[in-house]
């Protein structure tokens, strides 16, 4: 009998990576697909997931027959919605099986893989969303507490999305006379438009990955010294900030600060920040390989790095 295969499938506002490993954990091949917030954008998500899944075989040098010993984890942003995960699960795909829950359990996993069981802490992802996830307790009496995370526009304060959001809704000021001009406004009307009617027709059709990728924008300018983008990169921080010390507030003995916007928002946030984090021992997409292996008979859990 051939042995089983897994897959694991890391789906953000931005764009979904997939890995697939054999049974004793050896990664054969990894691909990239599109955005998956199943929440947000579930029209594109299956497509995105299919699309990073295939690559990964390709590189893996197997063909579609692969699939039908292939189980996947999915996690997904958006997946705290059962709203969202019913729609996805709905949609059909090739695999043996599918294990579904959020990208923040599965970058959990993977962060915290190597702590033992009542010792695993905190993470916070900073992308294009953002989320602060820990679990508290052991077997059935345990919880999962999300803290953040419930979605742009009402949420994920810190995140690229509302970092760029910002950004461009303070442009509008300087429009209006409201802000002196500076070189981070001319940067973003240089980019989405001349004049306030731009900006808003703009925004009428905008992603959170479009408001994201003004995010690094920022935080350029700021490092040079604009007073906009300044006050952006400050609250932002500030936003962080407030998650950390609530997750550490919940019993977290470290927190493992992850995601594409780690490196450009670590510098701005306080040393009594900065003191709680560790690097995670592995990655989202270990933690949702793992997912794949409990959701399959006879395999144990196992997110390795």
């Amino acid at each position: 009998m051939e042995q089983p295969l897994f897959l694991g499938i890391d789906g953000g506002g931005t764009r979904c990576r997939a890995r697939l490993c054999d049974a004793d954990g050896r990664t054969l091949g990894e691909g990239m697909g599109g955005a998956a917030n199943i929440r947000l954008a579930p029209e594109g998500v299956r497509d995105a997931i299919l699309t990073a899944a295939t690559e990964a075989r390709e590189r893996a040098g197997l063909d579609a027959a692969a699939w039908r010993r292939t189980h996947a984890g999915f996690g997904l942003a958006g997946a705290g919605q059962t709203s969202a995960r019913e729609r996805i699960m709905r949609q059909p795909f090739p695999f043996a099986s599918i294990a579904l829950d959020t990208d923040a359990r599965a970058a959990w996993l993977g962060a915290t893989a190597k702590a033992a069981e009542g010792d695993r802490g905190a993470i916070l992802i900073v992308g294009t969303g953002v989320c602060g996830y820990v679990e508290k307790g052991e077997g059935p009496e345990r919880r999962r507490i999300s803290i953040g995370g419930w979605g742009f526009p009402l949420s994920d304060d810190g995140s690229g999305a509302v970092t760029g959001r910002e950004a461009i809704r303070r442009t509008l000021h300087v429009c209006d006379g409201l802000a002196p001009p500076g070189s981070l406004s001319d940067a973003i009307l240089a980019d989405i438009g001349p004049t306030p009617e731009a900006i808003i027709d703009w925004g009428d059709r905008a992603t959170p990955a479009d408001y994201a990728r003004f995010a690094p924008v920022v935080y350029a300018h700021a490092a040079r010294g604009d007073a906009l983008a300044r006050a952006v990169a400050t609250e932002a921080a500030l936003a962080i900030g407030r998650l950390t010390l609530r997750l550490v507030e919940l019993g977290a003995p470290r927190v493992h600060l992850i995601g594409g916007l780690t490196d450009t928002v670590r510098p701005w946030l306080a040393d009594a920040v900065r003191h709680h984090f560790a690097p995670p021992d592995a990655d989202a997409l270990a933690g949702a390989v793992a997912m794949a292996r409990e959701n399959c008979p006879g395999q144990p859990g196992k997110a390795a790095p």
